[in-house]
C-alpha cells in the first residue's frame, strides 16, 4: 500500500536533507576538517560538489556527492540503501511488464522509474543485481565457526503457471565465535516440510557450516525432523515464545493469566532442577481445570528449557527465535508493497537484497554477544 503523495514528497524531502548531511559529514570526516577550517591535520581541499540522483520508495531525490581536488572522497551510503531499493523496483517492473500489477503500482512504478522501460531494461537491471545477491548467497561459511544459529520460515506469494501460489521463505542466521550475527542464507521451498528444511540445511553444510551448537527454532512442519537428522548431538532450543502460544491456545481464557505467570517462571529459573519445581508446582495447580494445556506444556518442557546448561548471560538470546522474527518485520514492510512476486528469481533478488542490507548494518554495530563466557564453558565440558 503506497501513501498519499503529499506525504511521499515530505518524507522524500526529508530523507534527501539527511542523506546530504551525512555525505557531508563523512567528507569532513575524511579531509579532518570542516569547510573552510585551516588545521594541520586538514587531508585535502574541497572542490565543490556534484548531483546524483536515487530513486527510493518515497520518489526521487537529488545527493550533492562531495568533490575533492585529489578526487579522492568516497562513501558506501547510498549504494547500500540503493541495492535493496533497486531490487523492490525491479520486482515491480516486471509486474507492470506482465501487465499483473494494479493500476496504482503501474502509475507509481513509471514516475519512479521513468516512463519508458520495457522488457530488456528490466533484464538488465536482473543482471546488475542478480549475480550481487546470488553470491553472497553462495559465499563460503567455512572461515568462521557458528555456535549458535536461529532459523524460521516465512510465506510470500509467487505466480508461477498461470496461478498464484504460496511458497516458504526459508532464512537462517548465525552467531559466529567472535559474537558477530550473520545471515547464514535464504532458500525457496513449496512447503515447510522435513525436505524442504533439509535441502535449506545441506545446502548450508555444503558451503562450510560448522561448529553449531544450538538451534533455536519453533516446531513447524518437519523441521525439528530435519535438524535432528543434519545435526546430530545439537541442542535444539524451542522457542519459547512461539511454545507459550501454544500453551495458551489449550487453556481456557479464564485462567490464561495465571498459567502465563506460573510458565514464566519456569523460563526464567536459574537451572535445570528449579525448573521442574516449577514446573511442578503449574501442573499440580492447573492439571484439573486446564488439562489440555498442561499436557501441551509437560509434552514439550524439556526442549523449552535447553538454553539452560548455557551459562546465564546466554539464555535470554537463545530462549526465543524473536531475533530472526524482526528479520521477517523488516522484510515484511518492502514486501507487503509487492504483494504477489512475478517468479522465485524475484523472491530470491528482493529478500537477498533486504537481508544483505541488514547484514551490513550488523557489521558496523557492537558485538552482539560477549562469547568469553562460552568459550570457558565449552572448555570445560
Amino acid at each position: 500500500m503506497f501513501i498519499g503523495e503529499s506525504r511521499d514528497a515530505s518524507v522524500a524531502a526529508l530523507l534527501e536533507t539527511i542523506l546530504n548531511q551525512v555525505l557531508k559529514a563523512q567528507a569532513t570526516e575524511q579531509l579532518a576538517a570542516s569547510e573552510y577550517e585551516r588545521t594541520p591535520e586538514r587531508q585535502g581541499q574541497r572542490n565543490g560538489s556534484y548531483s546524483r540522483s536515487l530513486t527510493t520508495r518515497v520518489g526521487s531525490i537529488t545527493l550533492q556527492i562531495p568533490r575533492f581536488r585529489d578526487d579522492t572522497f568516497s562513501t558506501e551510503l547510498f549504494k547500500r540503501y540503493q541495492r535493496s531499493e533497486q531490487a523492490l523496483m525491479v520486482t515491480l517492473m516486471e509486474l507492470v511488464v506482465q501487465g499483473v500489477s494494479t493500476r496504482k503500482v503501474a502509475r507509481v512504478t513509471e514516475e519512479l522509474c521513468g516512463r519508458a522501460f520495457s522488457k530488456s531494461t528490466v533484464s538488465d537491471l536482473c543482471k546488475q543485481l542478480d549475480p550481487i545477491v546470488q553470491a553472497w548467497n553462495n559465499r563460503s561459511l567455512k572461515e568462521m565457526v557458528y555456535p549458535f544459529v536461529t532459523v524460521d520460515a516465512m510465506y510470500v506469494k509467487v505466480r508461477e503457471d498461470g496461478r498464484i501460489r504460496s511458497r516458504g521463505v526459508f532464512i537462517g542466521y548465525g552467531v559466529n565465535s567472535d559474537g558477530n550475527r550473520e545471515i547464514l542464507g535464504l532458500a525457496i521451498g513449496d512447503i515447510e516440510s522435513e525436505a524442504s528444511w533439509g535441502a535449506f540445511f545441506s545446502r548450508l553444510k555444503e558451503r562450510g557450516l560448522h561448529g553449531v551448537d544450538c538451534i533455536t527454532s519453533d516446531t513447524n512442519g518437519g523441521l525439528v525432523k530435519a535438524i535432528r537428522q543434519h545435526f546430530q548431538g545439537v541442542t535444539w532450543q524451542r522457542c519459547q515464545a512461539h511454545f507459550m502460544r501454544n500453551i495458551m491456545d489449550a487453556a481456557p481464557k479464564t485462567l490464561q493469566t495465571s498459567i502465563k505467570g506460573m510458565v514464566r517462571s519456569i523460563f526464567e529459573a536459574t537451572d535445570a532442577e528449579v525448573a521442574r519445581k516449577c514446573l511442578k508446582e503449574t501442573l499440580a495447580a492447573f492439571q484439573e481445570k486446564a488439562p489440555k494445556a498442561m499436557d501441551t506444556l509437560e509434552n514439550g518442557f524439556d526442549d523449552a528449557t535447553a538454553m539452560l546448561i548455557y551459562p546465564e548471560e546466554y539464555r535470554v538470546r537463545l530462549r526465543t527465535s524473536n531475533g530472526i522474527e524482526r528479520v521477517n518485520g523488516e522484510i515484511r514492510r518492502r514486501e507487503r508493497v509487492i504483494r504477489i512476486f512475478p517468479n522465485r528469481e524475484a523472491v530470491v533478488r528482493m529478500i537477498g537484497a533486504v537481508l544483505m542490507e541488514i547484514e551490513e548494518h550488523w557489521e558496523t554495530s557492537r558485538k552482539f554477544m560477549d562469547m568469553t563466557a562460552y568459550h570457558e564453558w565449552r572448555k570445560k565440558r
